[in-house]
């Protein structure tokens, strides 16, 4: 379960265990949701949000703000997952300290 960034105590990854869609998991506390980036001709479509079957949705703030990082960090999400699960490379945790 690589941890690919930490943004205002809310970590993102990936389970090593993953499926399409691209997505990442964000969790803060206890509480977990999932950003889904959908992709169509090698450009990111839109991003989604889900909740995580047996988990409390983040609140409204840390969503809030998860979301921000993800739209601003998509295209780095996606080269990490490339990286992770196809040519199965070591990914190192991203701390973002400045607010976006």
């Amino acid at each position: 379960m690589p941890k690919i960034f930490e943004y205002l105590n809310i970590a993102f990854f990936f389970y090593s265990n993953e499926h399409e869609p691209v997505h990442v998991h964000a969790a803060k506390g206890g509480k977990e949701s999932v950003f889904e980036i959908l992709i169509s001709q090698s450009k990111i479509e839109s991003i989604k949000i889900r909740k995580v079957r047996g988990k409390e949705h983040l609140d409204k703030i840390d969503l809030k703000n998860a979301g921000i990082f993800v739209e601003k960090y998509a295209d780095e999400i996606v080269k990490k997952w490339i990286d992770f699960f196809v040519y199965k490379k070591e990914i190192k945790t991203e701390i973002i300290s400045k607010r976006l």
